[in-house]
Order: structure tokens, then sequence, then C-alpha cells
């Protein structure tokens, strides 16, 4: 499971680079934030080494950090409402479908552990 402060100090250090326009200070901290939760949403750990190189590419890679766990989270909760509504109206069959869908596209670990999650709960008797 990751670390949600780190997800939100990820957030907020978003905010502050791609919507005020700070520059990305490349602190020992601001590093070991960027390593580890480049992880948590699927980028390899030499592709995040190699971006932590440079300023430019630190920001980008910040920038993607923050678009997995936000498109991942809002995907998740489509597929998570859809499901249930589904489910509430008795139909099973619709209730996996987009959680199915969600696992085929989605790289999040974290997001992808929490359909699955959802998936098996409704073979659940």
């Amino acid at each position: 499971m990751p670390e949600h402060d780190a997800w939100n100090k990820i957030w907020e250090l978003n905010h502050r680079v791609t919507d005020l326009g700070e520059s990305l200070a490349l602190t020992d901290e601001t590093r070991a934030l960027l390593r580890e939760t480049a992880s948590e949403v699927a980028i390899a750990p030499e592709d995040a080494a190699k971006a932590l190189q440079g300023g430019a590419s630190a920001a980008a890679l910040l920038k993607e950090i923050a678009k997995r766990i936000r498109v991942g989270s809002r995907r998740l909760s489509r597929a998570l409402t859809d499901a249930n509504r589904f489910q509430e109206d008795g139909d099973l069959g619709a209730a996996r479908a987009p959680l199915l869908d969600l696992l085929a596209v989605e790289v999040v670990p974290y997001y992808r552990e929490l359909a699955q999650i959802q998936l098996d709960a409704l073979d659940e008797p």
C-alpha cells in the first residue's frame, strides 16, 4: 500500500511546480520522494533514476507521477461506482465489466489491487 502522505506531498509539489510555476529544487528529500512514489505508480526504477539527473526531467517525472495518481484515482472511483450500481441492481455480470475494464488499462498497483478486491467480492456468496 502506498504512503498516502507521500502522495499528498506529490500533489502539493506538482501544484507548486506545474500550476504556480515554481522551479523544482532537487534536494535529497525531493529525490527520495520522487524515487519512492515513482515505484508506487509503476515507473521503472531505472527510468526514475535517469529522470532525477536533471531539473527538467525530474519535473516531467513529478508531473507523470501526479498524473498517474490523479487519473488512476478517478478511473477507480468511476469503476467502483458503476460496479456498485450494477451490483445493487442484481446484475453481477455488468458489475464485473467496469472493474475488468479498469484492470485492462490501470498501471498503478494500489488501484489495481483495490479493483481486484472488489471484483473478488462480487464472487462471494
